[in-house]
Parts: C-alpha cells; sequence; structure tokens
C-alpha cells in the first residue's frame, strides 16, 4: 500500500527481473516516502522531461502516487506531510545561511587591495 512500495513493483512488472541483469537493476533501484535522511542534504535535480506541466496537457485529469495509495489504505500520509514540511524549513535555513555566506565571501573578495608585486605572481600562477 505504500507509495514506494507500489512504484517499486510497477517498475518490477517492466523489468526483466527473473535474469540475473534484471535482479541487478532492481536491486539498485531505492524508493522513498518524502526525503531520508542522507539525501536531504544533496543538491536535488529537476528532471524536465518529467514535469507535469511539460507531459500533461492541461485538461488531462491526473492523481498523485501518494493520494491514491492513502485511498487504498496507506496510514502515513500526515506523517510524511509533517516531515516533509519539517525538512524544507530546515533545508530553507540552510540555503539562507549559505547564500549569506557567499554574499559576505564575494564582498570580502571584492574590498581585498592586491599589491602590484603579489599581483604578478598571482598572474604568473594563473589565477588573475
Amino acid at each position: 500500500r505504500a507509495p514506494a512500495k507500489i512504484l517499486w513493483r510497477t517498475v518490477r512488472g517492466m523489468v526483466p527481473h527473473k535474469t540475473a541483469r534484471g535482479a541487478a537493476a532492481l536491486d539498485r533501484l531505492k524508493c522513498f516516502e518524502g526525503v531520508p535522511h542522507p539525501f536531504d542534504r544533496k543538491k536535488r535535480m529537476v528532471v524536465p522531461q518529467a514535469l507535469k506541466v511539460l507531459r500533461l496537457r492541461p485538461e488531462r485529469r491526473f492523481c498523485k502516487l501518494g493520494d491514491l495509495a492513502s485511498e487504498f489504505g496507506w496510514k502515513h500520509k500526515d506523517l510524511i506531510a509533517r516531515l516533509e514540511s519539517q525538512r524544507k524549513v530546515k533545508s530553507e535555513a540552510f540555503h539562507k545561511k549559505k547564500v549569506a555566506a557567499t554574499r559576505a565571501r564575494n564582498d570580502a573578495v571584492q574590498k581585498v587591495k592586491v599589491s602590484s608585486e603579489d599581483q604578478k605572481i598571482l598572474e604568473a600562477a594563473g589565477f588573475a
């Protein structure tokens, strides 16, 4: 009933899971509800080919896998939503801190004065 298990079973139906190659591919597949601990600190990527706004026409109906799973008896939708909201708050705070640090570093780089002999050394090393 869990969305991750529904997705895993769907992919298993598309993969030759009875062969060694298919079994190895399924072993590499990881499905989660939400974003668990080791991956919440990683940079995420957007896959443009998978965006709903690009793939679906506006009049088409759609559903989300979490909603479908909760309709079929998955009981943890509220828990995952709460954990995701907490993760997003932490992620936003981290991003603000990172942007401030980057801005402070860029300001410091702009303010620094380099003497002419140091500038020659930097140019010789390829840093200027």
